[in-house]
């Protein structure tokens, strides 16, 4: 409770800024899109960016950092977590204690400078957007699919009425399950006609469609039928590869965080589910195989890698692991890898005219780090600063110089 109530009061010593353009000045800016600059002043006012020039003398001062746009995460779990007994808790017996647990994962990821996610696994998702959306509570902006489709049972017409009735329930996006977990072997569980099926009528709604799948075969398959990310995908190869580039679908090879993250709490999940002795050899395993898929990802031409971390219990708040994995282990430039976790992830959702960039006309979902993340990636670990749609939710007592 204290901090939900250190949060509102923040919130509440922030909120006075709506009406009157507030100035941030940056040393370094990088504005998601591969451009820095420096001694620059950005000028806020009703949510957006109104002007982006060089420096003013007076402001908030964030001399001393960088600055970016807000972070975004494209594949979270912001339901997930961990209970009383500090295990992982798949089901809450109180819809009440779920909403709570996913409002606290989504006020660490914020303070942790991701200032928008994407959450695909569960309907409470749908409520902590919309308590979040009154503006009243601290967390990022949510987007999700509410229930993913995974029963591999269901005809094509049965797949179409699913995707009508979850759309209908007011999701933004249908995430599709379209093999096992690695846990399992990863392989298929569904046809391509059923693919073609739930894409297909996504698209119909104007949604977007995010797949969870490992193999070459049904990765291609998923592509050539218009679905438009690929998640995971550690047993893809070099010829699906190219023709994600040449289709332009995104690729979000979610390393470096949530494997990790289950073999760090191996004993809140062990005996759970799939969550077996054997389950997480196979995942302590695909590690270096995730790693080998990824720098293959990174030499494939003109391919939309995206930043998604598949964060569960005991990863939210913490991720930006991936991303400086991505860098350190993975060989990424950090300017691309940025990019991915700011503009091309904002464009992967449809918002790319609205978040994931320091530009006029965007919202102001803008965050400061101590240090220069383009030296050293570890300075996205240490945020000082975090803006989201013009209101400060982070920082604003050491942020504030003159006014």
């Amino acid at each position: 409770m204290k901090i939900v109530y250190a949060a509102l009061c923040l919130y509440g010593s922030a909120a006075f800024a709506q009406e009157q353009p507030i100035t941030l000045r940056a040393g370094t800016l990088l504005d998601g899109k591969g451009g820095v600059l420096h001694n620059a002043a950005l000028v806020v006012q009703n949510g957006k960016i109104q002007k982006v020039d060089s420096g003013a003398a007076s402001g908030y001062d964030l001399r001393n950092a960088t600055v970016l746009p807000g972070l975004i995460d494209t594949h979270v779990h912001i339901a997930w977590h961990f209970g009383p007994d500090g295990r992982y808790q798949p089901r809450d017996d109180s819809q009440v204690t779920a909403l709570g647990y996913a409002l606290e994962n989504s006020y660490v990821t914020l303070m942790a400078g991701f200032t928008t996610v994407q959450s695909v696994g569960s309907p409470i998702d749908g409520d902590a957007r919309n308590a979040i959306n009154r503006g009243v509570l601290p967390g990022p902006r949510i987007l999700t699919a509410l229930r993913p489709l995974s029963d591999a049972r269901l005809t094509p017409d049965q797949i179409h009425e699913y995707v009508r009735k979850v759309a209908a329930d007011g999701a933004d996006l249908i995430k599709i399950f379209a093999s096992k977990s690695m846990r399992d072997g990863g392989g298929r569980t569904l046809t391509k006609e059923q693919i073609v099926a739930a894409c297909g009528e996504a698209k119909a709604r104007g949604l977007r469609t995010l797949v969870h799948v490992y193999d070459a075969e049904t990765i291609r398959d998923v592509s050539e039928a218009g679905c438009t990310t690929v998640e995971h995908g550690t047993l893809i190869n070099d010829e699906v590869l190219r023709l994600l580039a040449a289709r332009g679908t995104y690729f979000d090879p979610t390393v470096g965080l949530v494997t990790q993250n289950y073999l760090l709490n191996r004993a809140h999940y062990l005996g759970i589910g799939n969550y077996t002795e054997e389950g997480f050899a196979s995942m302590e395993s695909n590690i270096s195989a995730g790693l080998v898929m990824f720098k293959k990802a990174l030499a494939t031409k003109n391919l939309k890698i995206v930043y998604g971390t598949d964060a569960v219990a005991g990863a939210h708040g913490r991720n930006i692991e991936g991303l400086v994995y991505r860098v350190e282990k993975g060989g990424q430039d950090t300017k691309s890898a940025i990019v991915s976790a700011t503009s091309l992830a904002a464009e992967s959702l449809s918002l790319g005219d609205k978040i994931g960039t320091i530009a006029p006309g965007m919202e102001a979902d803008i965050i400061a780090v101590d240090g220069d993340p383009l030296k050293d990636i570890t300075a996205l670990r240490r945020v000082v600063f975090v803006m989201k749609g013009g209101r400060i939710y982070k920082g604003l007592p050491a942020a504030v110089k003159s006014r």
